[in-house]
Protein backbone atom coordinates (compact mmCIF):
# COMPACT_ATOMS: atom_id res chain seq x y z
CA UNK A 1 0.00 0.00 0.00
CA UNK A 2 0.66 3.74 -0.60
CA UNK A 3 3.06 5.77 1.98
CA UNK A 4 3.54 9.48 2.17
CA UNK A 5 6.61 11.06 1.19
CA UNK A 6 8.17 12.55 3.93
CA UNK A 7 7.57 11.91 7.91
CA UNK A 8 8.83 13.29 10.90
CA UNK A 9 9.39 11.77 14.64
CA UNK A 10 5.44 12.02 16.57
CA UNK A 11 7.67 11.68 19.74
CA UNK A 12 4.90 9.16 20.82
CA UNK A 13 6.44 6.25 21.62
CA UNK A 14 3.91 3.80 20.43
CA UNK A 15 2.92 5.98 17.38
CA UNK A 16 6.43 6.29 15.82
CA UNK A 17 6.38 8.89 12.57
CA UNK A 18 3.84 10.34 11.10
CA UNK A 19 3.34 12.12 7.76
CA UNK A 20 5.21 15.77 7.77
CA UNK A 21 2.14 17.73 7.05
CA UNK A 22 0.29 16.16 9.93
CA UNK A 23 0.38 17.61 13.33
CA UNK A 24 0.37 16.11 17.14
CA UNK A 25 -2.68 17.67 19.35
CA UNK A 26 -3.94 17.88 22.81
CA UNK A 27 -7.43 15.68 22.88
CA UNK A 28 -9.02 18.28 24.52
CA UNK A 29 -8.24 21.09 22.75
CA UNK A 30 -10.13 19.53 19.68
CA UNK A 31 -12.63 16.70 21.30
CA UNK A 32 -15.46 17.30 23.97
CA UNK A 33 -16.05 14.87 26.12
CA UNK A 34 -20.12 14.76 27.66
CA UNK A 35 -20.50 12.45 30.79
CA UNK A 36 -23.77 11.42 31.06
CA UNK A 37 -26.30 11.26 34.38
CA UNK A 38 -25.62 8.95 37.47
CA UNK A 39 -28.70 7.65 37.61
CA UNK A 40 -29.83 5.66 40.95
CA UNK A 41 -31.80 2.73 41.56
CA UNK A 42 -34.69 4.67 42.98
CA UNK A 43 -34.77 6.80 39.63
CA UNK A 44 -35.97 3.80 37.74
CA UNK A 45 -39.48 2.62 36.61
CA UNK A 46 -41.00 -0.32 34.47
CA UNK A 47 -41.24 1.72 31.48
CA UNK A 48 -40.73 5.38 30.20
CA UNK A 49 -37.60 6.66 28.69
CA UNK A 50 -34.54 4.29 27.93
CA UNK A 51 -31.47 4.38 29.72
CA UNK A 52 -27.77 3.62 27.70
CA UNK A 53 -25.43 1.93 29.52
CA UNK A 54 -22.08 0.34 29.33
CA UNK A 55 -23.50 -2.80 28.96
CA UNK A 56 -26.44 -1.40 26.27
CA UNK A 57 -23.07 -0.90 24.10
CA UNK A 58 -22.24 -3.88 21.55
CA UNK A 59 -19.49 -5.50 20.31
CA UNK A 60 -20.90 -5.64 17.05
CA UNK A 61 -21.23 -1.80 16.83
CA UNK A 62 -25.22 -1.73 17.80
CA UNK A 63 -26.84 0.00 20.71
CA UNK A 64 -29.51 -2.79 22.99
CA UNK A 65 -32.39 -0.67 23.06
CA UNK A 66 -34.43 -3.88 24.36
CA UNK A 67 -33.27 -4.75 27.91
CA UNK A 68 -32.72 -1.57 29.18
CA UNK A 69 -33.73 0.33 32.86
CA UNK A 70 -35.87 3.28 31.91
CA UNK A 71 -37.13 6.30 33.84
CA UNK A 72 -40.52 8.57 33.88
CA UNK A 73 -41.62 9.98 30.58
CA UNK A 74 -41.76 13.64 32.20
CA UNK A 75 -38.38 13.75 32.90
CA UNK A 76 -37.33 14.43 29.42
CA UNK A 77 -37.47 18.13 29.61
CA UNK A 78 -34.44 17.36 32.51
CA UNK A 79 -32.22 15.71 30.45
CA UNK A 80 -32.42 17.23 26.95
CA UNK A 81 -28.82 17.82 27.16
CA UNK A 82 -27.94 14.43 27.13
CA UNK A 83 -30.07 12.61 24.60
CA UNK A 84 -28.18 10.13 22.07
CA UNK A 85 -28.86 11.24 18.27
CA UNK A 86 -27.57 8.95 15.46
CA UNK A 87 -23.83 9.21 14.48
CA UNK A 88 -22.95 10.04 18.55
CA UNK A 89 -19.72 8.17 19.57
CA UNK A 90 -20.08 6.54 22.61
CA UNK A 91 -17.61 5.02 25.00
CA UNK A 92 -17.63 2.58 27.92
CA UNK A 93 -15.36 4.21 30.23
CA UNK A 94 -15.17 1.69 33.31
CA UNK A 95 -14.97 -1.97 34.01
CA UNK A 96 -13.97 -4.98 31.75
CA UNK A 97 -15.30 -3.24 28.64
CA UNK A 98 -13.75 0.18 29.38
CA UNK A 99 -12.51 1.48 25.58
CA UNK A 100 -15.33 -0.39 23.67
CA UNK A 101 -17.01 2.10 20.88
CA UNK A 102 -19.83 2.38 18.85
CA UNK A 103 -21.49 4.80 16.34
CA UNK A 104 -24.94 5.74 17.04
CA UNK A 105 -26.82 3.67 14.39
CA UNK A 106 -30.41 5.18 13.58
CA UNK A 107 -32.62 6.14 16.74
CA UNK A 108 -36.34 6.30 16.38
CA UNK A 109 -36.98 7.72 20.01
CA UNK A 110 -34.98 9.54 22.96
CA UNK A 111 -32.26 7.61 24.56
CA UNK A 112 -30.60 9.31 27.84
CA UNK A 113 -26.69 9.15 28.22
CA UNK A 114 -25.72 6.65 31.61
CA UNK A 115 -22.55 8.63 33.35
CA UNK A 116 -20.04 5.70 32.95
CA UNK A 117 -20.95 6.21 29.00
CA UNK A 118 -18.62 8.41 27.12
CA UNK A 119 -19.83 11.45 24.53
CA UNK A 120 -17.56 12.50 22.06
CA UNK A 121 -18.10 15.73 19.82
CA UNK A 122 -15.87 17.73 17.87
CA UNK A 123 -15.37 21.21 19.60
CA UNK A 124 -14.70 22.50 15.88
CA UNK A 125 -16.11 20.75 12.73
CA UNK A 126 -13.87 22.82 10.60
CA UNK A 127 -10.79 21.59 12.12
CA UNK A 128 -11.66 17.58 13.15
CA UNK A 129 -14.29 15.53 11.18
CA UNK A 130 -16.04 13.71 13.59
CA UNK A 131 -16.01 10.26 11.44
CA UNK A 132 -12.65 10.64 11.66
CA UNK A 133 -12.29 11.37 15.55
CA UNK A 134 -14.78 7.68 15.59
CA UNK A 135 -11.95 6.30 13.54
CA UNK A 136 -8.85 7.66 16.08
CA UNK A 137 -11.06 6.65 18.67
CA UNK A 138 -11.48 2.96 17.20
CA UNK A 139 -7.79 2.78 17.02
CA UNK A 140 -5.27 1.32 19.00
CA UNK A 141 -3.66 5.20 19.55
CA UNK A 142 -6.72 5.86 21.72
CA UNK A 143 -6.78 2.26 23.49
CA UNK A 144 -2.75 2.28 24.54
CA UNK A 145 -3.07 5.45 26.28
CA UNK A 146 -6.29 4.39 27.93
CA UNK A 147 -5.11 1.12 29.55
CA UNK A 148 -1.51 3.22 30.22
CA UNK A 149 -3.37 5.95 31.85
CA UNK A 150 -6.24 4.22 33.74
CA UNK A 151 -6.36 4.72 37.93
CA UNK A 152 -5.32 2.02 39.43
CA UNK A 153 -8.47 1.66 41.38
CA UNK A 154 -10.67 -1.98 42.16
CA UNK A 155 -12.35 -0.80 38.75
CA UNK A 156 -10.78 1.09 35.95
CA UNK A 157 -12.04 4.44 34.81
CA UNK A 158 -11.37 7.31 32.73
CA UNK A 159 -12.69 10.32 32.15
CA UNK A 160 -12.27 13.89 30.99
CA UNK A 161 -8.89 14.23 32.82
CA UNK A 162 -7.21 11.28 31.52
CA UNK A 163 -8.73 12.62 27.97
CA UNK A 164 -6.65 15.66 28.42
CA UNK A 165 -3.10 13.92 28.94
CA UNK A 166 -3.81 12.41 25.66
CA UNK A 167 -2.47 13.22 22.17
CA UNK A 168 -3.78 12.32 18.84
CA UNK A 169 -2.94 12.56 15.44
CA UNK A 170 -4.73 14.79 12.89
CA UNK A 171 -4.26 15.57 9.36
CA UNK A 172 -4.22 19.56 9.18
CA UNK A 173 -7.21 19.64 6.48
CA UNK A 174 -10.41 18.33 6.63
CA UNK A 175 -10.68 17.18 2.95
CA UNK A 176 -7.34 14.27 3.92
CA UNK A 177 -9.62 13.81 7.26
CA UNK A 178 -13.12 12.90 5.72
CA UNK A 179 -11.13 10.81 2.78
CA UNK A 180 -9.49 8.91 5.38
CA UNK A 181 -12.89 8.37 7.47
CA UNK A 182 -14.76 7.54 4.48
CA UNK A 183 -12.06 4.70 3.17
CA UNK A 184 -12.35 3.19 6.40
CA UNK A 185 -15.78 3.22 6.31
CA UNK A 186 -15.94 1.18 3.20
CA UNK A 187 -12.85 -1.03 3.76
CA UNK A 188 -14.31 -2.17 7.49
CA UNK A 189 -18.02 -2.54 6.09
CA UNK A 190 -15.98 -5.14 3.75
CA UNK A 191 -14.07 -6.89 6.65
CA UNK A 192 -17.06 -7.28 8.69
CA UNK A 193 -19.22 -8.69 6.40
CA UNK A 194 -16.42 -11.34 5.68
CA UNK A 195 -16.37 -12.03 8.99
CA UNK A 196 -20.12 -12.18 9.62
CA UNK A 197 -20.02 -14.54 6.50
CA UNK A 198 -17.40 -16.83 8.60
CA UNK A 199 -19.08 -16.36 11.28
CA UNK A 200 -22.65 -17.93 9.78
CA UNK A 201 -20.27 -20.77 9.18
CA UNK A 202 -19.35 -21.47 12.02
CA UNK A 203 -22.77 -21.54 13.30
CA UNK A 204 -23.76 -23.68 10.24
CA UNK A 205 -21.23 -26.26 11.13
CA UNK A 206 -22.05 -26.82 15.08
CA UNK A 207 -25.70 -27.34 14.02
CA UNK A 208 -24.56 -30.35 12.00
CA UNK A 209 -22.53 -30.93 14.41
CA UNK A 210 -24.95 -31.04 16.88
CA UNK A 211 -27.25 -32.92 14.34
CA UNK A 212 -25.21 -35.86 13.89
CA UNK A 213 -25.22 -36.26 17.63
CA UNK A 214 -29.03 -36.09 18.05
CA UNK A 215 -29.45 -38.72 15.41
CA UNK A 216 -26.45 -40.98 16.21
CA UNK A 217 -27.83 -41.17 20.23
CA UNK A 218 -31.66 -41.70 19.36
CA UNK A 219 -31.44 -43.89 15.72
CA UNK A 220 -27.88 -45.09 15.79
CA UNK A 221 -25.70 -44.79 12.77
CA UNK A 222 -27.22 -47.27 10.18
CA UNK A 223 -29.79 -45.25 8.30
CA UNK A 224 -31.93 -48.33 7.19
CA UNK A 225 -32.86 -49.42 10.37
CA UNK A 226 -36.46 -50.75 11.17
CA UNK A 227 -37.55 -47.99 13.76
CA UNK A 228 -40.50 -48.47 16.52
CA UNK A 229 -42.01 -46.06 18.65
CA UNK A 230 -40.16 -45.82 22.09
CA UNK A 231 -43.38 -44.82 24.42
CA UNK A 232 -41.04 -42.31 25.86
CA UNK A 233 -41.19 -38.66 25.00
CA UNK A 234 -37.19 -37.85 25.24
CA UNK A 235 -36.62 -41.04 22.94
CA UNK A 236 -39.81 -40.96 20.34
CA UNK A 237 -38.80 -43.35 17.86
CA UNK A 238 -36.08 -46.13 18.12
CA UNK A 239 -34.32 -48.90 16.19
CA UNK A 240 -36.23 -51.82 16.15
CA UNK A 241 -33.82 -53.77 19.05
CA UNK A 242 -33.49 -51.31 21.72
CA UNK A 243 -35.23 -50.54 24.82
CA UNK A 244 -35.16 -47.98 27.59
CA UNK A 245 -34.54 -48.43 30.98
CA UNK A 246 -33.83 -45.36 33.60
CA UNK A 247 -30.41 -44.38 34.29
CA UNK A 248 -30.44 -45.92 37.31
CA UNK A 249 -30.29 -49.58 36.23
CA UNK A 250 -27.62 -49.06 34.42
CA UNK A 251 -25.26 -47.03 36.94
CA UNK A 252 -24.18 -45.79 40.32
CA UNK A 253 -25.56 -42.57 41.31
CA UNK A 254 -24.65 -40.17 44.48
CA UNK A 255 -23.68 -36.55 45.54
CA UNK A 256 -20.37 -34.90 46.54
CA UNK A 257 -19.19 -33.01 49.42
CA UNK A 258 -17.79 -29.70 50.64
CA UNK A 259 -15.79 -30.24 53.24
CA UNK A 260 -16.31 -27.43 56.15
CA UNK A 261 -14.60 -23.81 55.09
CA UNK A 262 -14.30 -22.66 58.81
CA UNK A 263 -11.59 -25.46 59.23
CA UNK A 264 -8.35 -24.44 57.58
CA UNK A 265 -6.99 -27.81 58.29
CA UNK A 266 -9.25 -29.54 55.36
CA UNK A 267 -8.08 -27.08 53.04
CA UNK A 268 -4.68 -26.40 53.65
CA UNK A 269 -1.67 -28.50 51.92
CA UNK A 270 -4.51 -31.25 50.53
CA UNK A 271 -3.45 -33.26 47.96
CA UNK A 272 -7.13 -34.78 47.21
CA UNK A 273 -8.53 -32.75 43.85
CA UNK A 274 -12.25 -31.62 44.95
CA UNK A 275 -14.21 -30.06 42.24
CA UNK A 276 -17.03 -27.29 42.47
CA UNK A 277 -19.75 -26.85 40.20
CA UNK A 278 -18.53 -24.95 37.46
CA UNK A 279 -16.01 -27.63 35.92
CA UNK A 280 -19.02 -28.87 34.04
CA UNK A 281 -18.82 -26.63 31.90
CA UNK A 282 -16.69 -28.47 29.29
CA UNK A 283 -16.81 -32.36 28.10
CA UNK A 284 -13.54 -33.42 29.91
CA UNK A 285 -12.55 -32.23 33.45
CA UNK A 286 -8.92 -32.71 33.30
CA UNK A 287 -8.13 -30.24 36.66
CA UNK A 288 -9.33 -29.83 39.89
CA UNK A 289 -10.56 -26.51 41.47
CA UNK A 290 -8.93 -27.25 44.81
CA UNK A 291 -7.67 -29.48 46.81
CA UNK A 292 -8.81 -30.98 50.63
CA UNK A 293 -6.56 -33.12 52.71
CA UNK A 294 -7.27 -36.81 54.20
CA UNK A 295 -8.80 -35.37 57.30
CA UNK A 296 -11.23 -33.47 54.98
CA UNK A 297 -12.89 -36.32 52.83
CA UNK A 298 -12.81 -38.07 56.33
CA UNK A 299 -15.07 -35.80 58.05
CA UNK A 300 -17.52 -34.57 55.55
CA UNK A 301 -19.63 -35.98 53.00
CA UNK A 302 -17.23 -36.05 50.30
CA UNK A 303 -16.65 -39.23 48.27
CA UNK A 304 -13.89 -40.64 45.85
CA UNK A 305 -15.22 -40.27 42.24
CA UNK A 306 -13.38 -42.58 39.66
CA UNK A 307 -11.68 -42.04 36.54
CA UNK A 308 -14.41 -41.29 33.72
CA UNK A 309 -17.29 -40.83 35.77
CA UNK A 310 -19.77 -38.25 34.76
CA UNK A 311 -20.44 -35.72 36.89
CA UNK A 312 -24.06 -33.66 36.63
CA UNK A 313 -24.51 -30.09 38.26
CA UNK A 314 -27.69 -30.30 40.42
CA UNK A 315 -28.95 -26.85 40.88
CA UNK A 316 -28.71 -23.14 40.02
CA UNK A 317 -30.83 -20.63 37.85
CA UNK A 318 -28.09 -20.17 35.21
CA UNK A 319 -27.20 -22.45 32.49
CA UNK A 320 -24.62 -24.62 34.53
CA UNK A 321 -28.06 -26.88 36.09
CA UNK A 322 -28.74 -29.99 33.84
CA UNK A 323 -24.87 -29.60 32.48
CA UNK A 324 -22.65 -32.90 32.33
CA UNK A 325 -18.82 -33.32 31.89
CA UNK A 326 -16.76 -36.34 32.17
CA UNK A 327 -13.81 -36.01 34.66
CA UNK A 328 -10.77 -37.49 33.46
CA UNK A 329 -9.02 -38.52 37.27
CA UNK A 330 -9.73 -39.89 40.45
CA UNK A 331 -11.62 -36.52 42.95
CA UNK A 332 -14.00 -35.96 44.96
CA UNK A 333 -16.76 -33.00 44.26
CA UNK A 334 -19.23 -30.74 45.73
CA UNK A 335 -22.63 -31.91 47.39
CA UNK A 336 -23.76 -29.43 44.04
CA UNK A 337 -23.27 -32.29 42.05
CA UNK A 338 -24.52 -36.24 41.24
CA UNK A 339 -22.05 -38.40 40.22
CA UNK A 340 -22.87 -41.02 37.48
CA UNK A 341 -21.03 -44.23 37.61
CA UNK A 342 -22.03 -46.45 34.43
CA UNK A 343 -21.99 -50.28 35.11
CA UNK A 344 -21.17 -52.56 32.21
CA UNK A 345 -24.17 -52.57 30.30
CA UNK A 346 -23.39 -48.65 28.84
CA UNK A 347 -20.34 -46.98 27.70
CA UNK A 348 -19.69 -44.03 29.36
CA UNK A 349 -18.88 -42.05 26.63
CA UNK A 350 -22.14 -43.04 25.05
CA UNK A 351 -24.14 -41.79 27.88
CA UNK A 352 -22.10 -38.12 28.06
CA UNK A 353 -23.71 -37.67 24.52
CA UNK A 354 -27.30 -38.58 25.27
CA UNK A 355 -27.34 -36.77 28.62
CA UNK A 356 -25.67 -33.45 26.78
CA UNK A 357 -28.05 -34.39 24.00
CA UNK A 358 -30.86 -34.10 26.26
CA UNK A 359 -29.49 -30.89 28.33
CA UNK A 360 -32.97 -29.23 28.22
CA UNK A 361 -35.01 -32.24 29.39
CA UNK A 362 -33.04 -32.64 32.42
CA UNK A 363 -32.87 -28.96 33.37
CA UNK A 364 -36.90 -28.99 32.90
CA UNK A 365 -36.97 -31.99 35.48
CA UNK A 366 -35.67 -28.97 38.18
CA UNK A 367 -37.97 -26.55 37.07
CA UNK A 368 -35.93 -25.08 34.12
CA UNK A 369 -34.71 -21.84 34.51
CA UNK A 370 -36.59 -21.56 37.92
CA UNK A 371 -34.36 -21.65 41.44
CA UNK A 372 -35.55 -25.53 41.77
CA UNK A 373 -33.10 -28.39 42.13
CA UNK A 374 -32.46 -31.29 40.39
CA UNK A 375 -32.02 -34.69 43.04
CA UNK A 376 -30.79 -37.79 42.55
CA UNK A 377 -34.13 -39.61 42.41
CA UNK A 378 -34.72 -37.66 39.54
CA UNK A 379 -31.58 -38.20 37.65
CA UNK A 380 -32.16 -42.30 38.32
CA UNK A 381 -35.43 -41.75 36.74
CA UNK A 382 -33.91 -40.24 33.29
CA UNK A 383 -34.75 -42.75 30.39
CA UNK A 384 -31.69 -44.14 28.55
CA UNK A 385 -31.63 -45.74 25.33
CA UNK A 386 -30.64 -49.64 25.85
CA UNK A 387 -28.91 -51.95 23.39
CA UNK A 388 -25.58 -53.50 23.32
CA UNK A 389 -22.22 -52.05 24.63
CA UNK A 390 -20.66 -53.14 21.32
CA UNK A 391 -22.97 -50.71 19.60
CA UNK A 392 -23.10 -47.96 21.70
CA UNK A 393 -19.03 -47.94 21.34
CA UNK A 394 -19.76 -47.83 17.40
CA UNK A 395 -21.62 -45.13 17.11
CA UNK A 396 -19.23 -43.14 19.90
CA UNK A 397 -16.78 -43.88 17.30
CA UNK A 398 -18.82 -42.49 14.58
CA UNK A 399 -19.65 -39.42 16.52
CA UNK A 400 -16.08 -38.81 17.44
CA UNK A 401 -14.90 -39.13 13.75
CA UNK A 402 -17.64 -36.57 12.39
CA UNK A 403 -16.89 -34.40 15.35
CA UNK A 404 -13.56 -34.14 14.92
CA UNK A 405 -14.07 -33.85 10.80
CA UNK A 406 -16.30 -30.86 11.76
CA UNK A 407 -14.20 -29.47 14.18
CA UNK A 408 -11.42 -29.10 11.94
CA UNK A 409 -13.76 -27.13 9.67
CA UNK A 410 -14.52 -24.82 12.59
CA UNK A 411 -10.99 -24.31 13.62
CA UNK A 412 -10.37 -23.22 10.29
CA UNK A 413 -13.19 -21.07 10.10
CA UNK A 414 -12.62 -19.59 13.28
CA UNK A 415 -8.67 -18.85 12.61
CA UNK A 416 -9.63 -16.96 9.41
CA UNK A 417 -12.32 -14.49 11.63
CA UNK A 418 -9.32 -14.05 13.72
CA UNK A 419 -6.94 -12.44 11.31
CA UNK A 420 -9.31 -10.69 9.79
CA UNK A 421 -10.17 -9.31 13.08
CA UNK A 422 -6.62 -8.92 13.74
CA UNK A 423 -6.43 -7.07 10.19
CA UNK A 424 -9.00 -4.81 10.71
CA UNK A 425 -7.13 -3.74 13.57
CA UNK A 426 -3.76 -2.70 11.65
CA UNK A 427 -5.54 -1.27 9.22
CA UNK A 428 -7.36 1.24 11.51
CA UNK A 429 -4.45 2.24 13.60
CA UNK A 430 -2.05 2.34 10.15
CA UNK A 431 -4.54 4.23 8.32
CA UNK A 432 -5.02 6.88 11.29
CA UNK A 433 -2.01 7.38 12.46
CA UNK A 434 -0.56 8.11 8.50
CA UNK A 435 1.38 4.98 8.17
CA UNK A 436 -0.67 4.04 5.34
CA UNK A 437 -1.71 6.62 2.46
CA UNK A 438 -5.37 6.04 1.31
CA UNK A 439 -6.34 9.42 -0.35
CA UNK A 440 -4.81 11.18 -3.41
CA UNK A 441 -2.78 13.64 -3.75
Amino acid sequence: MKTYENYKDSGIEWIGEIPEHWEKINFNHYVFLRHGYQFRDYDFTQSGLKIIKITQLLSNGNLETEKVSFIDLTRLENFSDIIINEGDILMALTGGTIGKIIRVPQVNEPLLQNYRVGNFFPLDEDKLDKNFLFWVLSSDLILKQIFYDQRETGQPNIGKEDFGRMRIILPKTIKEQTAIANYLDKKTAEIDQLISEKEELVQLYQEEKTAIINQAVTKGINPDVKLKESGIEWLGDIPEHWDAVSLKWVSNIYSGGTPSKNKPEYWTNGTIPWLNSGTVNQWDITEASEYITEEALSNSSAKWIPEKAILMALAGQGKTKGMVAQVQFKCTCNQSMGVIIPNNKIDNRFLLYWLKRNYQNIRNLGGGDKRDGINLEMIGGIPIPFFSVSEQAEIVVHIEKESARIDAKIAKAEKYINLLTEYRTALISEVVTGKIKVVDG
